[in-house]
């Protein structure tokens, strides 16, 4: 019988797999891209996500609201949006830090999102088809989010938008704790290695900022923005919901 893991062996096989190299220089955003269709693809035939997220309805957090007559349609097409940004997310800062002349600085944090799907850790080898997917491109946006948080630059620059860590926080919630906060801590340790010190906070990314507001980043902004609304997504902050 296979032993059960702790939580700290858990998030050490996490962070492992974040630093894996296997497969990562063949995996591009358009590769990415093409296993997200086929995983909807199927997922269309069989249902078995939409569900699973049936399930996962009756459950929301009292903050979160969905409008309209076919939420569970709206679920639905609010986690395959949420996967679908993944690799343009990732081709959008590689593009706007080799524009910017920076590019050797995000590689690591390009080479680890990408390995999220390339190489995961042996812990998600039990989730398949768009859940597994949703669990990858949770890491991924919130590798890019504390990667955000940890800089400066980045936090004067208002280039991510609130819309977003609200949609991560949707994602967090259908994944579902204890394991999220897993992944979570193992983003938070991998970040602080692949900074590779505690002057990236301080580190001067304003030419990444400003090569990010342009149209290349513009596209994935507004994307953010809307993701929730256009599928009738609220969160109703407030004191008595954060109880």
């Amino acid at each position: 019988m296979t032993p059960k893991l702790d939580y700290t062996s858990r998030t050490a096989l996490l962070i492992a797999a974040a630093h894996s190299s296997i497969a990562v220089r063949s995996m591009t955003p358009e590769t990415i891209s093409q296993i997200i269709a086929q995983a909807r693809e199927q997922d269309a035939h069989t249902d078995q996500y939409r569900e699973q997220l049936a399930g996962a309805l009756d459950g929301l957090h009292a903050l979160i609201r969905i409008d309209g007559d076919a939420p569970l349609d709206a679920l639905y097409h609010f986690v395959r949006e949420y996967i679908e940004m993944a690799p343009g997310l990732i081709e959008c800062v590689r593009v706007c830090a080799d524009n910017a002349g920076v590019g050797n600085l995000f590689a690591p944090f390009i080479r680890t999102a990408t390995g999220y799907f390339s190489s995961p850790s042996v812990l998600l080898a039990r989730f398949d088809g768009l859940e597994g997917l949703l669990i990858k491109a949770y890491q991924c946006h919130r590798l890019m989010e504390e990667m955000y948080e940890n800089n400066r630059s980045f936090r004067n620059s208002n280039l991510m938008e609130p819309e977003a860590t609200q949609a991560n926080l949707l994602v967090h919630h259908l994944i579902g704790e204890p394991f999220a906060n897993e992944l979570d801590q193992s983003i938070l340790i991998t970040v602080r290695q692949i900074a590779g010190s505690p002057d990236y906070y301080d580190l001067n990314l304003t030419p990444f900022v400003e090569q990010a507001s342009d149209e290349a980043w513009q596209w994935m902004r507004e994307y953010w923005l809307n993701l929730l609304t256009r599928n009738g997504i609220q969160f109703h902050f407030s004191f008595r919901s954060s109880l």
